[in-house]
């Protein structure tokens, strides 16, 4: 079967979401949706998560598991799904089921207008210091890098293959996707999207570790974006018929 769409999700100890979240993405890409893998990137749980993925597997043909042989984080785990994979279409979640699959439809429907579009997470279930900080990284990447997307920070998204031309891999990647793929040149669109609270497992990142490798990886993408090499018009020489001799 031809799988039109690769749903990337980076979990680590996220057991008891492993099999809810294959029977709400089941739900939301029935009848009419493209034919799709969904890809757990397991990175080292030390927790069930990886006999759940398994057993999910068992269940449903349409998943796969990828497990790291180390623990490498979030966006090593993200690219270690892309480079897997290679349907046409990709869509990215987070593990803990704040992102609702029932919004994957709407967003593949939007790729009609775009190439890259993201989730924006409106009525935030988080804590209000992750919601503090989100604002302050807004008005920075507005700042330093020119460009004002509304929740990088969304793992709600879905995109063409093509636009992975403007990325690499970085510790951070997973962050700065939508602005590397924008500052190539592709299309991109911002969607409102549900955000639901964490009913199982424990946030992974803290306040103060997600700002001070923020502030480096924004700098560096500063760097990068001025350096990075426009592709620029050009003509090319057409070969003429030999003349006759």
């Amino acid at each position: 079967m031809l799988v039109e769409l690769a749903i990337i999700v980076p979990v680590r100890n996220e057991a008891e979401n492993i099999l809810p979240m294959v029977r709400e993405v089941a739900a939301a890409l029935s009848r009419g949706q493209p034919t799709y893998e969904l890809v757990f990137v397991d990175d080292r749980s030390t927790d069930a998560t990886w006999e759940r993925i398994q057993e999910a597997a068992r269940q449903d043909a349409r998943v796969r598991g990828l497990r790291l042989a180390e623990h490498g984080g979030q966006s090593a785990a993200l690219w270690t799904g892309i480079q897997a994979t290679s349907s046409p279409l990709v869509a990215t979640l987070d593990g803990d089921l704040q992102n609702d699959p029932a919004e994957l439809p709407r967003l593949l429907a939007a790729l009609a207008e775009a190439d890259f579009v993201c989730g924006v997470r409106v009525k935030r279930q988080d804590h209000w210091r992750r919601r503090a900080a989100a604002v302050v990284a807004r008005w920075a990447r507005k700042l330093v890098l020119g460009v004002d997307f509304q929740d990088v920070g969304c793992a709600l998204r879905v995109f063409r293959r093509t636009v992975l031309s403007a990325a690499f891999g970085f510790n951070g990647v997973h962050r700065f996707l939508p602005v590397l793929v924008a500052g190539a040149g592709f299309s991109t669109k911002e969607l409102p999207v549900h955000h639901r609270p964490r009913t199982a497992g424990v946030s992974k990142y803290g306040t103060w570790d997600r700002l001070l490798g923020g502030i480096v990886d924004l700098l560096a993408m500063a760097w990068f974006q001025k350096r990075r090499l426009k592709p620029l018009a050009h003509t090319e020489l057409k070969a003429e018929p030999p003349r006759p001799q």
